[in-house]
């Protein structure tokens, strides 16, 4: 071994994962919900979060869209019947 290295011609390493980094975010889901995907991801041995991040992803990457209707709400009319 050197007693002194020099690292001035080092590269800074940009490690693989950082491409692949999640972000951190607050969701407010249904306590159905999670208990599905709880049940679902101990069923599969996976931790469930990691199982909601997969069928968004799955979701997302088939650019599917919902079928609930989402809609604003209708105005109920005021104008009677005609007749």
């Amino acid at each position: 071994m050197r007693k002194e290295y020099d690292f001035a011609h080092l590269k800074k390493a940009e490690p693989r994962y950082l491409r692949r980094m999640k972000a951190a975010v607050t969701m407010r889901l249904d306590a159905n919900v999670i208990a599905y995907f709880r049940s679902l991801a101990n069923d599969i041995g996976m931790p469930y979060q990691s199982l909601i991040n997969y069928v968004l992803g799955e979701y997302a990457s088939r650019k599917l869209q919902p079928s609930a209707n989402w809609g604003a709400p209708r105005r109920k009319s005021t104008r009677a019947a005609a007749g």
